[in-house]
């Protein structure tokens, strides 16, 4: 064979290697990715309703041990957690040992400390399941059924960034007032049968406290990060001014997204997916709220954005606000596994499933109908949004695969 003709042979060998490494092997590659994704949706659902149970198997730890154990820099908790209805049924049970006001913040909420010392937040109930929060989409106190709605929420989507939260019933008169500092006893008082507290925060009023049934309040607790996970607080890059006739520059520049990926920590890292998650997350519940966000200290960018304070959430069922997946249409980005959920809970799916993962919570039904119906309804607007940039950038450059290898060893 002259030269020549080896040296076109050769030639294409390499194509046909190179087209073989692309197109098939890669799409292999993709495949078994993709049934991985499918089989993570497959045993979410399988183990979706979280019954809370006191008893703990083949453990001599306490709950608030095992679920302290669980927090890695990219996970609050594990795919697998055949403990979390026996810690869940703890925060919704054990006994208050201490009360205190709430930490700083804008909203009304009181630190618990349970017995074997595990602080959690405690949000009381401000409205009925099917009252609309009118106004801003900001707008209202805050929800605490959003706050269990939230959780269970990202447990469907498979981030596992929120703390653990349950509902909970708490007697103000025996359970709250004979542990509480002086500094929360002296924001107690009484409106007619009922008692009543507003604690002290920024827009705490004694005008506006938080009410029991009689004695009996419900709320939320949401279970407090170990100490050994210092935050940092970060102001969000899609946050809002709150300053009436006054926009930020994402509200007006549609090239935003590009000064966004110049700066640290979203040049590189898994920060600026976990901010297009976020955005998809609040669009699902409706939180325009995210002004500012946490991750664990000193991680250079490695770690989760942490989805911590959703209760401004389900506050308007026929609000869909737009402008809160800014970060998903400005930067056209999303990553593949994010993509594969938001598909398999298509059909009604979504509303389905966080109804099911609610309903043995001490304070089920947590969400109207129409709250749910909305579910199903932004999750549409969502994947359009993805179709538009995959139809106007391309697969490719839109579907973006992060996946980590995240150990709790």
């Amino acid at each position: 064979m002259k030269l020549k003709q080896r040296a076109v042979l050769l030639v294409i060998l390499i194509i046909i290697f190179i087209f073989t490494k692309v197109f098939l092997i890669d799409n292999l590659d993709t495949s078994a990715a993709n049934r991985e994704d499918q089989r993570a949706f497959h045993r979410m659902m399988a183990s979706l309703r979280v019954e809370l149970d006191p008893r703990l198997e083949h453990t001599l730890q306490s709950p608030w041990e095992i679920a302290a154990q669980w927090v890695v820099p990219r996970e609050v908790y594990p795919e697998e957690t055949p403990e979390l209805g026996a810690i869940m049924h703890a925060m919704a049970t054990k006994k208050i040992i201490k009360a205190d006001v709430g930490y700083k913040g804008t909203q009304l909420k009181a630190l618990l400390i349970l017995e074997g010392g595990q602080k959690v937040v405690f949000k009381p109930k401000r409205y009925s399941r099917d009252y609309v929060v009118e106004g801003e989409p900001y707008a209202g106190y805050d929800r605490h059924n959003a706050e269990v709605a939230a959780f269970h929420l990202d447990r469907i989507l498979g981030f596992r960034r929120a703390p653990l939260v349950v509902g909970r019933f708490v007697n103000l008169r025996t359970e709250i007032k004979p542990v509480a500092t002086e500094q929360l006893l002296s924001t107690f008082l009484t409106l007619g049968n009922n008692t009543c507290f507003y604690g002290k925060c920024y827009y705490c009023r004694e005008t506006e406290p938080a009410c029991a049934d009689g004695d009996l309040m419900e709320g939320s607790v949401t279970l407090w990060l170990p100490d050994v996970w210092p935050l940092q607080k970060h102001r969000h890059p899609w946050g809002r001014t709150y300053r009436e006739g006054k926009l930020a520059r994402w509200e007006y520049d549609d090239s935003y997204c590009d000064a966004v990926k110049k700066t640290s920590p979203y040049d590189s890292g898994p920060r600026l997916l976990d901010i297009v998650d976020t955005a998809v997350f609040d669009y699902l519940i409706g939180n325009a709220d995210r002004h500012h966000y946490e991750s664990f200290q000193d991680d250079e960018g490695a770690s989760m954005l942490i989805l911590l304070d959703n209760a401004k959430s389900f506050g308007n069922p026929t609000l869909d606000e737009r402008s809160i997946l800014a970060p998903l249409y400005q930067c056209c980005i999303i990553r593949v596994s994010t993509w594969n959920r938001l598909n398999y809970l298509k059909n009604g799916v979504l509303k389905s499933a966080l109804k099911s993962a609610t309903a043995h919570d001490p304070i089920s039904p947590v969400l109207s109908d129409s709250h749910l119906e909305a579910l199903d309804q932004r999750l549409l607007s969502i994947l359009a949004t993805v179709k538009q940039c995959t139809d106007q950038f391309g697969t490719d450059a839109v579907l973006v695969e992060d996946r980590m290898t995240l150990s709790h060893l």
